[in-house]
C-alpha cells in the first residue's frame, strides 16, 4: 500500500494573523494621549485661530451677520492645521498615517459602502429632529440655522460646498478616527471614545440649536461606530460629505 500523502507543512495556508496585545499604559503614556485629545479636539486650534484673526483686526460678525469670509477662511485653515498636528502626532509615536486612515480596505469599496451609509445618515438625522420636535419641541430653540444665511448667491453656495466637504466630512471624519484609536489604546476603549467624540462633536454645533446639537452627536455617534467597524475613513468620509452636501442641496432647494 502507498503511504497516504500528506501536505508539506510549508505549503499550508498561514493562520490569519492574531490581534495584536499591547502592554497595559502607563501613566505617562495615558497622559500623553489625553494631551493630544485635548489639542485634536478642535476647540484649541480654532480658539487660536479666532484670536490670531482678531489681533489682525477682522471677526466674525459682518454687517449682514455672520462674515461668510471668517467662516470660510477659519474652517479650511482649521482644517489645515489640524490634520497637519494629526500627522505630526502620528509621526511622533512612530505611526503611519495609513495604517490608522485606511486599513487593509480597498477605497473603491469604501466609497460606494459610504455612497449608501449616506443617505441612511440622512434618514437618521431626520428621524432624530422628528422625534424631538413632537416630544420636546422645545429644544428647538434656533428658528434659523445661521450657517444658510451664509449663503446669498450660487458662487457662495459653491464655496460652501467645499468647505462642507473639506472642513467637515474630510477633517471631522480624520479627527474622530485619530481621537478614537487614542482611546481605544490609552484612554478606556472605543465605546468611551465614541461617546466622548460624540459629546464634542454635538457641542460644536450648539450654534445651531440644541435640537441640531443632538443630532449631530448621534450622528458623529453612526460615523465613529462605522470606522470602529470598517476600520478606514473612507466610508465615513464619503457618508458624511454626501450627508452634508445632501443637507446644502436641499436648503438651496426651500429657499427657491
Amino acid at each position: 500500500m502507498p503511504r497516504d500523502w500528506e501536505p508539506d507543512p510549508s505549503l499550508s495556508s498561514p493562520e490569519p494573523p492574531s490581534r495584536v496585545e499591547h502592554p497595559p499604559p502607563t501613566r505617562a503614556e495615558r497622559v500623553l494621549a489625553l494631551l493630544e485629545v485635548l489639542i485634536c479636539s478642535d476647540y484649541p486650534t480654532q480658539l487660536a485661530l479666532g484670536t490670531t484673526i482678531a489681533a489682525l483686526g477682522y471677526g466674525p460678525a459682518s454687517a449682514s451677520g455672520l462674515s461668510f469670509t471668517y467662516v470660510v477662511f477659519v474652517s479650511l485653515a482649521d482644517t489645515v492645521l489640524l490634520l497637519a498636528l494629526i500627522a505630526m502626532f502620528l509621526v511622533i509615536r512612530g505611526e503611519r498615517p495609513s495604517d490608522l486612515l485606511l486599513g487593509n480596505r480597498r477605497v473603491a469599496s469604501e466609497v460606494r459602502a459610504g455612497a449608501s451609509l449616506a443617505l441612511v445618515a440622512l434618514a437618521l438625522g431626520v428621524t432624530i429632529l422628528l422625534v424631538i420636535q413632537l416630544v420636546a419641541p422645545s429644544l428647538h430653540d434656533v428658528p434659523t440655522n445661521p450657517l444658510q444665511g451664509l449663503i446669498r448667491t450660487p458662487r457662495d453656495a459653491m464655496v460652501f460646498g467645499v468647505v462642507v466637504v473639506l472642513a467637515g466630512g474630510v477633517r471631522e471624519e480624520i479627527q474622530r478616527a485619530f481621537l478614537l484609536h487614542r482611546f481605544e489604546r490609552w484612554l478606556g476603549g472605543g465605546a468611551v471614545g465614541v461617546l466622548t467624540t460624540s459629546l464634542l462633536f454635538g457641542a460644536g454645533h450648539r450654534i445651531q440649536g440644541i435640537d441640531a446639537a443632538i443630532a449631530t452627536g448621534l450622528l458623529g455617534a453612526f460615523w465613529g461606530a462605522i470606522y470602529l467597524r470598517r476600520r478606514s475613513v473612507v466610508a465615513p468620509i464619503v457618508s458624511h460629505s454626501g450627508f452634508n452636501l445632501l443637507q446644502l442641496a436641499q436648503f438651496l432647494a426651500l429657499a427657491r
